[in-house]
């Protein structure tokens, strides 16, 4: 599926898990690494065990507590479209939609015969253009049903005034994604591989043989101009940097490469007055780009941008040529997921609410969301008292912080109102991919539709059977999916401290989003609002830094083989690294207020204190490839398991309490640590 938009400010996710069908253990003592003391190294002795008995899998790059619990939706979502397979639907209905979907994804006799053919026609299309006025409508085509080159367009709520749609423009258009892949020396071996990958699937799809290495030259010289103005993924994390409004007149003036007319027709963009461009600079790169570098040049591109979009519908030949690259060079995976979990995914993806109407159905007690909205209170009183007693903040921010607290709206488990699909239309006579890029322009129109139109705050960014969770500044909501209630984030058969430890980190988390380097941007309208005095936002910026550079000290890989050593990204994962704090403290104070007249005995010999961190410490347990993380490293928001665990607790003097912490690796200083919320 094509991304939309828009800026890098989306909401800020966590992650994943999943229920099974037999009753799961609160605290698994297999887990344990016994020969690792507490204060040696926390996260080896709570999950060694579980990375011993769980080693990594060939089709995984990283497989941790979040991918297994994940793997067993996998199933289950696929026994349900096993089932609707396996009998007649009514034509035009959901089930038939996601069946023949499910269906096409199977039939590698199918994709095999196919081969190139279903992407011959456009391919050949793009590689015909031999005059830049041609570019616009080709640009605005692939926009529409497939891919984002040069730059994207979308429609979302406005920064400062989140009851309103609005136009969003900015840079796309890196195969790679990251811009430090294009430019740096420690990536050359990475650069060589995506020219492997290029040139395979330029012959795939037909091209003259002789033509091919111009056209990766090509390729490359295009995506690395463009990758030269890209802003850096911690540059995106800057709010304030990324709203850029202008007036249509003036963007079209600025950026004028592009025939406006004739891409707003060709996409189907609305008339509009006004536009919000998200990375100037990168825009102004795009610009320069249709302007100056040869048109062929800029032909070979495209068609690469949209073989690319398409390889994963094609014959095996395609996904292979995409696995070895996007799985061994990049991520270190060594076997491709089976067909199964691919073909499962592309109805589940497209037709996500329908999917989730059918899944929380079977799947989803009612009683779990009525325990998920009593420990969401628990947790608000928790985060309210913790904001009440702030040693570094004035009484006036706390006031606007606890009246944004207040307004968070709480959505748990579905949606209220279902997304209407019955205009997509489904269709097996054609081809896999035909009916991809038709599901991708019927996304695209209804993110269009929304242009000038109030923001519909009952809409959900996820899934009921998305193993994750969200904080979306813009509605100043929080959001837990269906499929993460479940163990080892909720188990019902768990006692509190362990169940506090996990899903109660995960509200408490989520919330903290909302008062994180990102968030507290954001009033409690959802509007980019600074409601901070100066004084408060630069004690925020202080400590703020101090967790940088704890996190940057970090090596995350050693130095070999010629390669430097590989530290943590402090800045990039910073409002991660304040959600994981924030959710810890607040998910420990919120048991202790719940445990108040609770004589609570320990249970297996550990303490209720002892327990609640062993149960977070058990969402993070995994085994990881080093091209993973690497790669992760880069990209990734999130710090890796193994410091969301030992990094944050070392700043926690609670932790240290329950576990008679008094030296040694994991002890840190009073002096040198930091708490924020």
């Amino acid at each position: 599926m094509k991304r939309l938009i828009l800026t890098a400010i989306a909401a800020a996710a966590l992650a994943g898990c999943q229920n099974q069908p037999a009753k799961t253990p609160a605290i698994d003592l297999a887990n344990f690494d016994q020969t690792v003391a507490p204060g040696e190294d926390f996260y080896q002795y709570a999950t060694g065990g579980w990375q011993e008995r769980h080693p990594l899998r060939p089709e995984y790059g990283r497989y941790g507590a979040f991918e297994m619990i994940g793997e067993n939706n996998q199933i289950r979502i696929n026994e349900l479209f096993r089932e609707m397979a396996g009998r007649e639907s009514e034509p035009g209905s959901v089930e038939q939609k996601i069946s023949d979907l499910y269906r096409m994804g199977l039939d590698s006799v199918r994709l095999n015969a196919e081969g190139a053919e279903p992407i011959r026609a456009e391919v050949g299309r793009l590689l015909a253009i031999n005059d830049r006025s041609e570019l616009t409508g080709a640009i605005a085509r692939l926009h529409a049903t497939t891919a984002n080159p040069f730059f994207s367009v979308g429609v979302q709520a406005d920064l400062k005034n989140s009851d309103m749609n609005v136009l969003y423009a900015g840079q796309s258009g890196l195969t790679m994604g990251d811009r430090d892949y294009y430019l740096t020396e420690e990536n050359a071996h990475i650069r060589e591989a995506y020219r492997t990958y290029l040139t395979r699937i330029f012959t795939l799809a037909g091209m003259a043989e002789a033509e091919v290495p111009q056209a990766v030259d090509d390729v490359l010289a295009v995506e690395t101009a463009l990758a030269g103005e890209f802003w850096s993924n911690v540059q995106l994390r800057d709010m304030q940097a990324q709203y850029n409004p202008m007036t249509r007149a003036e963007f079209e003036k600025r950026y004028d490469a592009i025939d406006w007319d004739e891409y707003r027709s060709t996409l189907g963009l609305g008339d509009f007055d006004r536009i919000i461009v998200t990375q100037p600079s990168s825009m102004k790169a795009a610009d320069k780009v249709l302007k100056t570098m040869p048109v062929r040049a800029l032909s070979h591109y495209l068609a690469a941008q949209y073989i690319d979009s398409a390889v994963p519908y094609l014959s095996d030949d395609f996904t292979d040529a995409s696995f070895d690259f996007y799985g061994r060079v990049m991520s270190g995976t060594q076997e491709q997921q089976p067909r199964w979990k691919r073909a499962m995914a592309v109805p589940n993806g497209s037709l996500g609410e329908a999917v989730g109407e059918i899944y929380v159905a079977k799947y989803f007690p009612e009683q779990d969301k009525a325990r998920m909205t009593e420990m969401v209170k628990n947790l608000q009183t928790a985060l309210s008292q913790h904001i009440e007693a702030l040693d570094w903040m004035s009484d006036e921010t706390k006031a606007r912080a606890q009246e944004k607290l207040s307004s968070f709206t709480v959505k748990i488990g579905y949606p209220d109102k279902w997304k209407d699909y019955s205009s997509l239309e489904i269709d097996p006579s054609k081809s896999y991919w035909e009916n991809v890029v038709t599901v991708n322009r019927w996304y695209t129109n209804d993110n269009l539709s929304k242009l000038g139109q109030p923001v519909d705050r009952s809409e959900w960014h996820m899934s009921p059977q998305t193993v994750n969770a969200y904080y979306s500044p813009m509605t100043n909501e929080i959001c837990f999916p269906a499929a993460i209630l479940q163990p080892p984030f909720y188990n019902p058969d768990a006692d509190d401290a362990v169940n506090y430890g996990a899903i109660g980190v995960v509200i408490g988390h989520e919330m903290t989003h909302g008062f994180d380097d990102q968030g507290r941007q954001f009033d409690k309208n959802g509007n980019m609002n600074n409601w901070w005095t100066d004084a408060d936002a630069e004690a925020f910026a202080r400590k703020s830094q101090v967790l940088i550079d704890q996190f940057n000290a970090i090596e995350v890989l050693p130095a070999r083989d010629g390669q430097p050593a590989l530290h943590a990204n402090g800045a990039l994962c910073l409002g991660e690294n304040i959600a994981d704090q924030g959710g810890l403290r607040v998910a420990y104070t919120a048991l202790h207020n719940a445990l108040q007249t609770a004589d609570v005995a320990p249970i297996d010999g550990f303490t209720p204190e002892q327990r609640f961190y062993l149960g977070y410490a058990t969402l993070w347990a995994q085994n990881i490839r080093d091209a993973e993380i690497a790669r992760l490293t880069k990209l990734d928001v999130h710090s890796l398991g193994k410091w969301r665990v030992n990094a944050t607790l070392r700043n926690i003097q609670e932790f240290y309490d329950a576990f008679g912490i008094t030296e040694g690796p994991m002890f840190l200083p009073v002096e040198e640590r930091v708490i924020i919320w």
